[in-house]
């Protein structure tokens, strides 16, 4: 007997686990429907309905799959699904499961995307957005709290956090750069045994719950690749994702619009370690201060989008694609380069996390234990912390005061805010939010509504 593995007999990945198709494909597209709230909430959705309410895998199982995905660049949530979807039945459910993970919310920022370029100087539109902005400031500024408090154990990762955040704010560091940094710091602390940096741990061995489930401890055939076909899954998904990037390089050049979204985002692909949030500050800065393609307030628009439909945060990269093209359409209608921008943002973000389950995930059990990439990914993460509130202050700027004046010496400098400028509406609006998230514990859900009310309420008495 051959040790090679059928590609279509892979696809299918047929198991005793008596879960069909057709069965899985519903519950991914319940959870798909479910997935507000950002990665913690998606990732709470799909722990109740796969492991609590349908036994499909054991809670070992379900948070070894979470270490692998949280060591990778991308939306954790996403990955997570596409690896239970895989583990599940093979290719075929791995596809099913992320791709379902990803449409709805696709569907709707396209939708939003669309209304926004066509109406979003409409009165109405931008007081909804008005209000949006403030329930994002104080959302951007609980997940520092939350991701800190996770992350921030000891002086070592406080100080790795500070240092990010001084690295970005003053000195406009590189995200990509400051992740690298704090991973290969933590990876050698890991390395030499540093207390400091082992704050993580895994989650050991699959947990004694297996049998109680419905895939138990089963390793189906193709959770054990042979080489060639590792070789062959690498380079399938490598085509899909890189070859619209040379073709439209080699058809239009760098300068084009559609060439620099197809560059900058793969680029982003790689580096988006420890959530949307994080890497949202360097898009940010590079969309509105290199590239133009946005104003500044418009990010928190594109995130206001993304934090009220289902999907990963990071779909709010799909709104950049999306302005960009359409304030640099060329030939093409502006809707129509829009839309075409705002999907292949898309294609190139999400492409790489199917490569990244598909190539990994059969040899994920080799990470188990491994104290260096634990605490690599524990430095990054710390390092995460100061980007975040990098991006937290950020918005704030540029959602209460009108102004900003650059001030730069001695090779540092920031955008600081003209006091003049600040608009008391905006200020007013954004403490209620924070006051409502922190003090009352008020939802993501309703802080958003309620803002966005608020947005409209002002509009109506001419205040905003």
């Amino acid at each position: 007997m051959t040790d090679a593995l059928p590609l279509t007999r892979e696809l299918g990945a047929p198991t005793s686990h008596g879960v069909s198709p057709s069965e899985a494909f519903a519950v991914w597209l319940r959870i798909a429907l479910l997935s507000f709230g950002g990665p913690a909430g998606q990732i709470a959705v799909m722990h109740r309905i796969v492991v609590d309410e349908k036994r499909w895998v054991s809670e070992g199982r379900f948070l070894h799959a979470l270490n692998y995905c949280m060591l990778l660049p991308g939306p954790e949530a996403q990955q997570l699904a596409t690896y239970l979807g895989w583990l599940m039945h093979g290719t075929r459910g791995g596809l099913v499961a992320g791709g379902l993970f990803i449409l709805p919310g696709a569907v709707a920022i396209m939708a939003l995307s669309l209304i926004y370029a066509s109406f979003g100087n409409v009165g109405f539109v931008a007081a909804l957005f008005f209000g949006l902005k403030a329930a994002v400031l104080a959302i951007v500024l609980q997940a520092v709290v939350r991701v800190g408090h996770r992350a921030l154990k000891n002086n070592v990762m406080r100080a790795l956090a500070a240092i990010a955040f001084l690295a970005i704010f003053f000195c406009d560091v590189p995200f990509p750069a400051i992740v690298f940094s704090a991973g290969l710091l933590g990876y050698l602390g890991g390395k030499a045994g540093i207390a400091a940096f082992n704050v993580g741990g895994g989650h050991g061995a699959a947990s004694n719950d297996d049998a109680d489930s419905l895939l138990g401890d089963e390793l189906g055939a193709h959770t054990r690749p042979p080489w060639r076909q590792s070789l062959g899954v690498a380079a399938v998904w490598l085509l899909l994702w890189l070859t619209p990037v040379a073709a439209l390089l080699l058809t239009f050049g760098s300068a084009n619009v559609f060439s620099q979204i197809a560059v900058f985002f793969s680029k982003m692909a790689m580096v988006t370690f420890g959530g949307a949030y994080a890497v949202l500050a360097y898009v940010a800065q590079q969309a509105v201060e290199n590239y133009g393609w946005l104003k500044p307030g418009e990010m928190l628009d594109g995130l206001g989008m993304a934090e009220t439909t289902p999907g990963p945060l990071i779909m709010v990269l799909q709104f950049v694609g999306f302005m960009a093209a359409f304030r640099s359409p060329g030939a093409l209608p502006p809707l129509l380069a829009g839309t075409l921008g705002g999907l292949l943002a898309t294609w190139v973000t999400f492409t790489p996390c199917f490569l990244w389950i598909f190539l990994g995930a059969p040899y994920v059990e080799r990470l188990r234990g491994n104290k260096a990439l634990s605490a690599a990914l524990a430095a990054i993460t710390a390092a995460v912390v100061g980007v975040i509130l990098n991006l937290a202050i950020w918005f704030a700027i540029h959602t209460v005061f009108r102004e900003v004046r650059p001030l730069r010496a001695l090779g540092i400098g920031f955008d600081a805010p003209v006091l003049a400028s600040i608009n008391p509406w905006a200020a007013l609006l954004s403490a209620a939010a924070i006051i409502a998230v922190f003090r009352f514990k008020v939802g993501m859900l309703q802080t958003l509504i309620a803002c966005a009310a608020a947005g409209l309420a002002l509009h109506a008495l001419g205040r905003v």
